[in-house]
């Protein structure tokens, strides 16, 4: 989202940025995972289950995104919470089609020339005038540590919490009233009908979220077992009986959030002389509406200083 959001303001000033992602499209921590039952599309958002606005100017865009149908409200997680439709990942999709973006791209390092930046690819070298970092913390600091060491020790000193992903369908309805269910005290501290949310289809289908304290105890375990611990964990914290599961998998993040956000520091970071910056929720808060306003204000300095 970040990245996106730079870019969409740079190509709004007439700028042409080219933004690179190493995974394999739209989606980041507002993935959506796809996977077929018998014939039966299942869908699960299982990064970012959904998101809210406090900021006027991403109120704005976020009206856009319902004008065009990628989003819709959700009113199971609060009274101003949206997703995006059909899966978390759309909004991103949209962003991206007005953008050039190369998918399955990842950068090694990056290396100061003369006025220019010097990006070394896995297999192609590419220069370009000014570099923009839109990463989690952790994966911030690595790749600043020689181009920008003060933004990398910023990064570094932003920690983020793990997050182990349940993705499960069920033949029939759980016996469970609420669509969408958080519990910080508990080792389950979310849940969701992810089959609820608006333009999923049908199934029944649910997204668990381990607590950071819970997912940092398992962090190694293999998925499969995860997902099944997890799975069992859930029936006893919910108090019913566990029912068979028609589809079962796990995802690791071990970047999901910002434990400890930047906070009252700057939304982005930019050097205007070496003309380099990065931008991400860890400098704002661990939202989709953090990672937008930092990827705007990113593209705002870059603006303001050409």
């Amino acid at each position: 989202m970040a990245g996106l959001a730079c870019g969409t303001a740079l190509a709004s000033h007439g700028l042409q940025p080219h933004l690179f992602d190493k995974g394999r499209g739209p989606g980041g921590r507002m993935a959506t995972r796809r996977a077929g039952n018998d014939g039966e599309q299942l869908r699960f958002d299982h990064g970012a289950q959904y998101f809210t606005d406090s900021d006027p100017a991403f109120t704005a865009t976020i009206g856009k995104w319902l004008a065009r149908g990628v989003v819709a409200p959700w009113p199971a997680a609060g009274s101003n919470a949206y997703v995006g439709v059909p899966g978390m990942n759309a909004p991103l999709k949209f962003m991206a089609s007005e953008l050039d973006v190369d998918w399955a791209t990842r950068i090694t390092s990056l290396n100061a020339q003369q006025n220019a930046w010097q990006v070394e690819f896995e297999d192609r070298t590419e220069t370009f005038s000014h570099c923009l970092i839109a990463l989690p913390a952790e994966q911030a600091a690595d790749i600043l540590v020689g181009a920008a060491p003060q933004f990398s020790a910023q990064a570094a000193a932003s920690v983020s919490e793990p997050c182990w992903a349940v993705m499960v369908s069920f033949a029939q309805p759980l016996p469970i009233e609420q669509d969408a269910i958080a519990d910080r005290q508990g080792k389950i501290s979310w849940a969701a009908r992810n089959s609820a949310k608006p333009g999923r289809g049908t199934g029944e289908c649910w997204v668990l979220h381990a607590s950071p304290d819970h997912s940092r105890a398992i962090l190694e375990l293999d998925a499969d077992h995860a997902a099944k611990q997890l799975l069992q964990e859930f029936f006893e914290q919910q108090g019913i009986e566990p029912q068979p599961a028609e589809f079962l998998t796990a995802h690791r993040w071990r970047y999901a959030k910002a434990q400890r956000p930047a906070g009252d520091g700057p939304l982005a970071l930019w050097d205007a002389d070496a003309r380099i910056g990065a931008a991400g929720d860890w400098l704002v808060n661990p939202k989709v509406e953090g990672a937008w306003r930092s990827g705007r204000a990113l593209a705002e300095m870059v603006i303001a200083s050409l």
